[in-house]
């Protein structure tokens, strides 16, 4: 990434955290109250879906508006995920984020903000977040090099 990407990615960032500690999104007892139906229709807090609603209304047209480019302004090519599968992995991680999302309260992006609040609830989310992530790559490490290993061993065997 260029030093302009950079600096772009980073503002971008911090005008989200700004949104998420303004709208109370970085606060685990507004997001539970979203999830939480258990105490009734009348206690229940719909702010989150504003929000992500909000989000939708500027991403939709910036969306469109970025697709009908033939690059983006501060790099040389548009860098879009391109598998369109679900598998196991993507259900599981999805699964995981939001059983600790809903547990918690926090998602990474109002965690690592909440983090920049000295928040212990936070910092132990976010260790918790940085630890599963980790041992993510090293077990998917051990399964790539057993992978290449086994079809070494049966290119050899043929």
């Amino acid at each position: 990434m260029t030093p302009k990407a950079h600096l772009s990615a980073f503002g971008t960032g911090l005008l989200f955290a700004t949104g998420l500690a303004l709208s109370g999104m970085t606060l685990p007892a507004k997001v539970i109250g979203f999830f939480d139906f258990s105490r009734g229709l009348e206690s229940w807090d719909p702010s989150l879906a504003f929000v992500m609603g909000g989000g939708m209304l500027v991403y939709l047209p910036v969306y469109r508006f970025v697709k009908g480019r033939a690059r983006p302004l501060l790099e040389d090519r548009f860098r879009l995920p391109t598998r369109r599968d679900i598998d196991f992995r993507l259900v599981a991680g999805a699964a995981l984020f939001g059983l600790g999302w809903g547990l918690g309260g926090f998602c990474p992006g109002p965690a690592l903000t909440s983090v920049g609040a000295m928040s212990s609830k936070a910092l132990i989310m976010v260790a918790g977040m940085f630890g599963g992530m980790f041992l993510f790559q090293q077990l998917d490490n051990l399964r790539s090099r057993q992978r290449e290993r086994a079809s070494s061993n049966a290119e050899k065997a043929a």
